[in-house]
Order: structure tokens, then sequence, then C-alpha cells
């Protein structure tokens, strides 16, 4: 339930700063590798440690990360944009400083729509810049040992800044869900939350409608989207029920206690004139070309939202399926290539086999479409199969998840041959069974006459068994009619 739901007579105001670790191999401004999992400080270059008389040197592929989120987002490359110094005193920052992007981002302006229910929702974006991440604190279980892990100093973050567009939780997490489609589809960023590669701060206030903006209290990275919704949930009811005994809300950052579902305020909220920026003299502007703005647009893959646009007017897929099959790039690739090797106009089909069977068995084991041991060419295969009237629906169910458990090295007609399973079509067959089930239930063949037409069903329903349901479900029941209407 979003907070909006919850609490009445107040608006909800939320924005989000979104920190999307970018996609290289080594850092923003060192050759130093950012691979996931290294033992602490063994990927922390005379750079990252900032010893004397190191320089950085920017990465060409950051730059183009920044120009891909942009170009997917509909924002303003700068041509010419500046780094700054962001100056501040913690353990896990060697210099002292950050090296971040203030008066003049990379990427200005932009929106991000979705849906929300059948609602369609737009957060307009105020900048997306280029800076590096800080190293990390480790503090041991036993007391007065803290470490400091430098690995993460210097790995290239693009944050992402709203506008206070929100006004919901629901909305809020919607909003999160759509940007971390888009930058991995595009390819700039994993979307490893647990890893911290997405990570997402939600600056939340709340007022009476049409007054001014309140407080906002900022609840620091957020790495789940469950988690999203319980921190923004509790701190809007904590804000309110704060205001209503009287007390005024202080600027804050605050953390999220998931065990507690409670946020706790870390320290007071610092504006921009507290980090003292000011440019950075070690790196001159950053010069983007219209030609390298051209060159990364050409090799841009087709969008979520213009794909869902060609599914619907291609294949006659109605929206709601075209947003679910594009709900990442490895699932819509896997739907066009089961459905380019059907006939003309049997897409719908495969869209639901991927939004049926295969989708539901990858929730049960917790999986990823890139990981669906059924490749797309043998789920075409397996339709093919109902459509030449092999097997039936019911008979593909049961072939499909032998597919899945490997049986038959996962060809559908070795399974179909091996298990027996091939749809009896023969008229002569079918009508024998039909005869036999007509003969042995002669109450229920009166009860169709007298227009029972539960009856009908019923009957079918026992020439199945008979045919241990091989038998051509289309046949049985033009066969049965014909023969109770004779």
């Amino acid at each position: 339930m979003s907070a909006a739901k919850l609490i009445q007579g107040y608006e909800v105001v939320i924005g989000f700063e979104t920190h999307a670790q970018l996609s290289t191999e080594s850092k923003i401004f060192s050759r130093s590798p950012t691979a996931f999992g290294a033992e602490p400080n063994t990927q922390a270059s005379a750079v990252d440690l900032a010893l004397p008389g190191t320089l950085p040197v920017m990465n060409r592929g950051a730059v183009e990360r920044a120009i891909k989120l942009g170009l997917a987002l509909g924002s303003r490359i700068a041509p010419r944009s500046i780094f700054a110094r962001k100056n501040y005193f913690y353990p896990d920052l060697p210099k002292g400083y950050q090296i971040s992007q203030y008066e003049i981002p990379v990427v200005q302006g932009g929106e991000v729509s979705f849906y929300l229910g059948d609602e369609k929702k737009t957060v307009r974006l105020v900048r997306a810049h280029l800076e590096e991440d800080a190293g990390k604190s480790l503090h041991e279980d036993f007391i007065g040992q803290s470490g400091i892990d430098l690995n993460r100093a210097g790995t290239p973050l693009l944050e992402i800044v709203t506008e206070p567009d929100m006004r919901s939780s629901d909305e809020a997490v919607a909003y999160a869900r759509e940007l971390h489609k888009i930058v991995t589809w595009i390819g700039i960023c994993d979307g490893n939350m647990q890893e911290g590669s997405f990570r997402c701060d939600a600056n939340v206030s709340v007022r009476k409608p049409g007054e001014p903006f309140g407080t906002r209290r900022e609840i620091k990275n957020l790495n789940s989207f469950k988690f999203m919704q319980q921190a923004i949930d509790f701190e809007v009811r904590w804000q309110i029920e704060r205001i209503e005994d009287g007390h005024a809300i202080e600027q804050a950052t605050v953390l999220f206690d998931p065990d507690t579902g409670e946020t706790r305020a870390m320290r007071t909220k610092e504006d921009a004139a507290d980090y003292r920026y000011f440019p950075d003299p070690d790196l001159p502007p950053l010069v983007v070309a219209p030609e390298w703005v051209e060159s990364v647009k050409a090799g841009m893959p087709e969008l979520p939202r213009a794909l869902a646009a060609r599914f619907v007017a291609e294949h006659g897929l109605p929206e709601y399926d075209a947003a679910q099959l594009t709900a990442s790039r490895a699932m819509a690739a896997y739907f066009e290539d089961a459905a380019r090797l059907l006939p003309a106009g049997q897409a719908k089909l495969a869209a639901n086999w991927v939004m049926g069977e295969v989708a539901a068995q990858l929730n049960r084991e917790e999986k990823d479409i890139a990981q669906c041991p059924v490749p797309a060419a043998a789920l075409a295969a397996l339709i093919g199969r109902i459509l030449d009237g092999t097997i039936s629906n019911k008979i593909a169910r049961e072939v499909f998840a032998a597919m899945w458990a490997g049986e038959g090295g996962g060809a559908p007609d070795a399974i179909i041959e091996a298990r027996g399973l091939k749809q009896i079509s023969d008229t002569g067959a079918i009508g024998a069974m039909i005869d036999g089930v007509l003969a042995a239930n002669p109450a229920i063949v009166e009860e169709y006459r007298a227009g029972k037409q539960k009856a009908f069903n019923s009957l079918v329903g026992q020439i199945m068994k008979a045919a241990k349901g091989k038998a051509n479900p289309q046949q049985v029941n033009d066969l049965l009619k014909q023969k109770l209407d004779s």
C-alpha cells in the first residue's frame, strides 16, 4: 500500500537520486579494475589511494555510457562540462574530496515515463552527472576495530537526479524499476542492487495540498525495491506524526533498518555550500563533440518503449503483452527468436507461452530468462507441434516440463516419441472411443438431449480419459456433437 493511501490530508513529495555504477572494466580516473568481491585493497592504485604526485585521467568508456543514458532519456548532452571537487572528510575518502560534477553536468534534463496501473506517469530529470565512488568502512564484530577497503574508491558512477515529481511510494518504486530496466537494457550498468551497482536515495517530505514543499529527509542507499517501499511508507508516517504532534521536521540523512522496518537519523543533511565545490584543477573540461554523440547513437539498441510499440504493430499483440515481454532486453529477444520461427500470425501464441509456462517456471526456480534451459528455438518447435495437431495444449505442457528437465536432449519431438504422446487424429479410432462412451453412459446422453450442456462436457472428459488425453480435442468435440445430434 502506498503512503498516499495510508495518510489522509497530506501530500507526499518524493525525489530520487540514483547512483548507477557504470559497466567499465576500469575505474573512472585510473586503470584499476572494478570487479566485485576482490580481497580488500587489492584493486586500489596509487591514483585511488591519492598518493602525492598522482593525477586523474578520464575514462572514455564512462563518458560514452553517460551519453547513452542521455540519449535513452531524451536529455541534452552538454557539449562542454566540468568536474568539481566535492570536499568532505571521511576515512574512506583518501583525497579528502570526491571528484564529481556540479555546475555543468554532462547530462541535463530528460524524463522517465512508466505506467502505474493504467495511468501513465512521467518523472522529470534534473541531471545525470559523472563522479567517482568512495571506499568502504569495514566494522569488525569485536569492539574497537574498523578498517577501510578502497577497492570501490574511484569506481565510475552516474548520479541520476529527478525533480520532486513522485507522490507515493508506489510511484517511486515504479520509477526506480523503470530506470533500472533502462540502464540494464542499454548496457551501462549491471543493475545488481545487492552488490551496490544500483543504489537509490529517496528525498521524502510531506505537505498539505497547495502549500510549499516541506522539509525533506533523505533515505540513503536503498538496495531493494521492497525495502524502498517500506522505507518511504514508514518515513511518511513518521513525518506526519511529528507534524501532528507540533514538531518541526529537520533536514537530515536517514538510514532504513529492514529488521525493524524503521528509518533512523544518521546525520544532519548538508547543503551544497557545505561541500565547498570548486572546479578540479587537475581535469580539463570534458568536451563531447556532436560526432561522438552520433557515433554512440548509432550503436544504441532499440529502446523498450519503441520495441513494445513495434510488437503491437508488427505482431498484433495487446499493449499489456508487449509491456510484459519488454520487461528486459533478454526477455524481448527470447520472444522474438521464438516468434520468428513460427508461421505468420502465431506470435500471440508464442507470447502466451513466454508469459505463461516459461515465466512461471523461471519464477518458481528464481531464474532469469538468460538461464532458461529451454532455448527459444525449442519452444518454437513445441508450439509448432501444437499448430500441426501432433499434440494438444495439455500434452504440450507435459512435454515442456520434460524439456525443462533436459529429457530427450530438450527436443520436443524426441520426448513426444519416447513417451508416446502423439495425438490421436484418426477419425475411425476416435469414433470408436466415442461409441463406447455413449453406450456406457445412456443417462448422460439423455441429459444432453434434454438440454443440459454440462452433460456434453462430461462425455468429452470421459472420452479424453479413455484416450489417455491423446485424442485431438477438436475432433472429439466435432464427432461427439455429430453423433449426439444425429
